[in-house]
């Protein structure tokens, strides 16, 4: 067996090392000498190999790839990736667990996030959603007390369903997204064989400033396919990262998985005409109100060099947007627009879109300076605007859409809960071994719940969804029905 010749090892200023094995001594048995600095750079740096944890989204896997446009959508949208037909645009794609720590198991009861780069002409564009088409809340003002309760106990260190269902059950809007969650969805069997949702609706808006909102949806090539609560179960016993695995075996044996994307639309004079309000994310769009229609196909073909620098250190934000793609005035999104990107500089630091997994493959012409680790390179004594030195341009296709606003600030709820019909339709639509399954999941969690109160509230949700459904989860639990009834009436 031959070896290449490998280059000298050298510290972080690149001097040569002449000794990585023994640290440098007073003598054969002295002491340490503080001189040593190769060893002190070696332990300074080891100590700071961590960098914060995300808060959701810790454990995933990521690939590079590309993106190639159906067509030409500019009759709604400025954004370029979409305005040519065959137009490739290269990609980085993370997928995730939400709720669990960067160790936990892949098989766990949990969304999974779906967060596709786009490095388009115009800058980058992050498609940050789930594997599922809803969300558990409609108002970033619940966002952190929704993750303290599905994250471990402060006291004891491990979930507690008891906690997680307490504060649902003063969720109704959330029994759609729970419905989901507790089918075989909630368990995928992998990242390739799995959809993936944008969840909220976003506003294209073409060259003339007319607006159209969307929702995107990812539709896996591979097919859909997730396990059981056994089945999950038996894998967990044998690969706990089985999805990352999965995921980098089958690109490296060249079996790139694909996905098309696809668009629903509705146009801003729509929204009101129907028995939910459409920028609710706890909701669907029906495809019978908003036909999907294709707008192109998404390859994986490149596994990371290098897992931290290109997994760990990606950083995504439904705010980092390209001309022709705003959000929408869903309360989730507005809140999820600020909070992404403040996570990332706590990470990251203030220059985390310099790390090369989220630099842009355009060039970057910004005024912002300074800060940890800043490598911008800047050489004018011109870091404002505007400038006599500097030429006007012409950038007003570029503002954002105008949106007029006649209205009372206020905190409330919106005006069409309608919680139930949703999830009662999604319930009615399974077949009958998924309904078996998603009963006993349910009743599987709701089991250790000690305070009943709690179950009954759940359950009460789900019989408004469905009789069928609630006379299930009562018999499963044998839980007193006239109790669970009277939660009902007492709304």
């Amino acid at each position: 067996m031959t070896f290449a010749q490998q280059k000298p090892l050298t510290t972080n200023t690149g001097a040569p090392v002449g000794n990585n094995q023994s640290s440098k001594t007073a003598g054969e048995n002295g002491p340490v000498l503080l001189e040593d600095v190769h060893l002190i750079e070696k332990l300074a740096a080891f100590d700071r190999e961590r960098i914060p944890e995300r808060v959701v989204h810790a454990r995933g896997a990521g690939a590079h790839g590309e993106f190639e446009s159906y067509g030409d959508f500019s009759k709604y949208t400025q954004a370029s990736l979409f305005n040519t037909k065959g137009k490739k645009t290269p990609v980085f794609v993370r997928f995730s667990t939400v709720v669990h720590e960067q160790g936990s198991p892949e098989t766990l009861r949990d969304p999974r996030g779906f967060a596709v780069k786009f490095y388009t002409d115009q800058g980058n564009y992050d498609l940050v959603g789930n594997n599922l088409p809803v969300f558990f809340i409609r108002d970033a003002m619940k966002f952190p007390d929704m993750v303290h309760s599905f994250k471990p106990s402060p006291i004891y260190n491990k979930q507690d369903q008891g906690r997680v269902f307490d504060f649902l059950s003063h969720q109704p809007e959330a029994t759609n997204m729970v419905t989901y969650l507790y089918t075989n969805l909630g368990t995928p069997a992998n990242y390739r064989q799995m959809d993936g949702f944008g969840v909220h609706a976003f506003k294209w808006v073409n060259a003339q400033g007319e607006l159209t909102y969307v929702k995107y949806n990812w539709k896996s090539l591979q097919g859909v396919k997730s396990l059981t609560a056994a089945e999950a179960s038996a894998v967990q016993a044998k690969d706990h990262t089985h999805a990352t695995t999965d995921l980098y075996e089958q690109i490296n044996k060249g079996n790139f998985p694909s996905w098309e994307l696809s668009v629903q639309m509705l146009k801003p004079g729509d929204l009101d005409k129907f028995d939910f309000n459409p920028l609710d994310p706890t909701k669907i769009w029906p495809e019978a109100i908003a036909p999907s229609m294709k707008i192109g196909k998404m390859t994986l073909n490149r596994v990371p060099g290098n897992f931290f620098e290109e997994v760990e250190q990606a950083a995504f934000s439904p705010g980092t947007l390209v001309p022709g793609i705003e959000p929408s005035e869903d309360k989730l999104l507005q809140g999820r627009v600020f909070s992404y990107f403040d996570t990332q500089r706590y990470r990251l630091g203030t220059n985390f879109q310099r790390i090369d997994v989220n630099a842009p493959k355009v060039e970057v012409n910004s005024n912002n300076q300074n800060g940890a680790f800043s490598n911008r390179g800047k050489n004018s004594n011109i870091n404002y605007e505007p400038s006599v030195t500097r030429k006007d341009t012409d950038t007003k296709k570029y503002e954002y859409s105008v949106s007029k606003i006649d209205a009372e600030t206020m905190q409330r709820v919106i005006s069409k809960e309608n919680n139930f019909a949703q999830p009662g339709e999604l319930y009615r639509s399974l077949s009958e071994a998924d309904k078996k399954h998603l009963i006993s999941n349910l009743a599987g969690d709701f089991s250790q719940i000690q305070n009943k109160e709690i179950v009954n509230k759940m359950v009460s949700y789900f019989y408004q969804a469905d009789a069928d459904y609630g006379n299930r989860l009562i018999k499963a639990l044998k839980l007193n029905k006239a109790e669970v009834l009277g939660l009902i009436s007492q709304k």
